[in-house]
């Protein structure tokens, strides 16, 4: 026969099941091999071809994700309460820590099935949205490069505006101790944000994760002593509620969602968490990581905000560490440790924006000025964010602006547009529930975006017209008020 082939012939080219058994376009074969019938290739498995150098364990992941929800935010909780009331905050945070909760389910499970369509073993949040508008509907796959682009930005900024708010829980609780301690030497918020620029510009230079571990194991020993001392007065004595109200006005309701997101979010670590697990599929589920996770982060954040609003009313500051006696040492060296512990958290939250934006700019640059630029980004970044927090320095309003401007975005509206894009062609469900859903998480996600910044910034606005040319001079130059009225 030499090199030609006889017709009718059957030629295996390969020995798998997938292998073509007629060279006859039109004739379809049954026959099996290894009697198996010869089908379709196996479905791809994301998880199978996950190859993690360190994975997590699901104990790990699970401590791992409550570290990132259990922070600094924790604290704000009973000024949240402050603007809904004992009983609509207790319900609201129930209601919001649900949504939030399963926005995370919805990105995870989103993340896992598109990872199936493009025959990828894991992808990040930003990667998990363009890939939702990939291979979704035809006539948005052209958006699918925004998405991912809008992602990387947003979090840039998310992670920025948090550093803001560190600055401000920084120079408040330090203020708070060392006008008790040397009252001699009053200094306003302002100038304490900006005595924290040189050693916060110092830290940031630390480019190498490894280097920031032992400064996020010192924050989190001081934040657990922290919250416990702060438990501890707030359980003292306690009041009865009858004093508090119950239901506060409806508009200040958007300024407690804000709070609770900003609160109660970390939508930015949920998929490395996933991504790094050695049992991704123990990550939803009942009862599963995330569910397990959440359900201890909801029930303190509402032990907290109920029992921190009964204990201190309407006087509750933007950290309740703030609230604390100012002449007992105990409560003196919480705010301290509370201070030092966002001082030493600094770093590691500084390192996500700037790995964003290094990724954006590392190969339009020589690398012989690679060291140079790395210097003067993190220098320019940490200069920024210290003097956006000296012009804003009400911690309370930070809190409520970032949480309804970043965090209502991203952790809201963001997955609900991801879940219903990459459900289009799937299914809806019946009565097409997915969709209004969707559509529902989305409003809520617009109404704490435009009414919390609406409110948030028409409340600074007011104090800012609110204090005296004279005053803003004085907080400025660190005059005492005393000082400049002799004036």
């Amino acid at each position: 026969m030499g090199n030609e082939e006889k017709k009718g012939s059957i030629v295996l080219e390969n020995f798998n099941s997938t292998a073509n058994l007629a060279t006859n376009p039109g004739f379809q074969s049954t026959l099996s091999l290894g009697s198996k019938e010869v089908i379709n290739e196996k479905a791809y498995n994301p998880f199978e071809h996950r190859k993690v150098e360190h994975p997590n364990s699901t104990i790990g992941s699970l401590v791992h994700l409550l570290k990132s929800s259990l922070g600094s935010g924790i604290l704000a909780m009973p000024a949240a309460f402050k603007n809904a009331g004992l009983a609509a905050g207790a319900i609201g945070t129930l209601v919001v820590g649900f949504i939030c909760t399963h926005c995370v389910y919805v990105l995870v499970k989103t993340s896992q099935e598109v990872c199936v369509d493009a025959k990828k073993p894991s992808m990040g949040f930003a990667e998990t949205c363009g890939a939702a508008f990939e291979y979704g509907p035809k006539r948005l796959r052209p958006w699918a490069n925004f998405a991912r682009t809008f992602v990387d930005y947003a979090m840039t900024c998310t992670y920025l505006a948090a550093l803001c708010v560190y600055i401000v829980f920084i120079a408040e609780n330090f203020k708070e101790v060392l006008d008790e301690y040397i009252p001699e030497y009053k200094l306003s918020v302002e100038a304490y944000c900006a005595l924290t620029l040189v050693p916060l510009v110092l830290i940031c230079q630390i480019r190498n994760l490894k280097w920031l571990v032992p400064f996020s194991a010192i924050a989190n020993v001081f934040l657990v002593i922290c919250f416990a001392i702060t438990m501890y007065y707030i359980f003292s004595d306690l009041p009865k509620p009858e004093g508090r109200v119950v239901v506060a006005s409806v508009t200040q309701w958007p300024l407690f969602i804000s709070t609770v997101i900003f609160a109660m979010e970390g939508i930015g670590v949920v998929m490395p968490v996933e991504n790094e697990m050695a049992k991704p599929q123990q990550f939803l589920g009942c009862p599963g990581v995330l569910n397990v996770a959440m359900t201890i982060v909801i029930s303190l954040y509402g032990i907290v905000g109920f029992f921190g609003y009964m204990k201190y009313g309407d006087d509750v500051r933007g950290s309740v560490t703030l609230n604390l006696p100012q002449d007992e040492v105990l409560a003196q060296s919480a705010k301290i440790l509370m201070a030092l512990a966002i001082l030493f958290t600094y770093s590691l939250q500084f390192y996500v924006p700037m790995e964003m934006i290094w990724r954006q700019l590392n190969e339009k640059i020589s690398v012989r000025y690679h060291n140079i630029t790395q210097i003067s980004i993190r220098t320019t970044a940490v200069v920024g964010s210290v003097a956006l927090a000296a012009a804003f320095p009400d911690l309370e309003l930070f809190i409520n602006l970032s949480g309804a401007i970043f965090l209502s975005t991203l952790g809201l509206l963001t997955p609900a547009v991801i879940d219903t894009v990459h459900k289009w062609d799937r299914g809806l469900g019946p009565f097409k529930w997915i969709l209004w859903k969707n559509l529902f998480i989305a409003m809520i996600s617009l109404i704490a975006l435009f009414a919390g910044s609406y409110t948030s910034i028409r409340s600074m606005v007011d104090k800012f017209y609110s204090t005296p040319v004279l005053e803003v001079v004085a907080n400025v130059t660190s005059i005492t008020m005393n000082d400049t009225m002799t004036v």
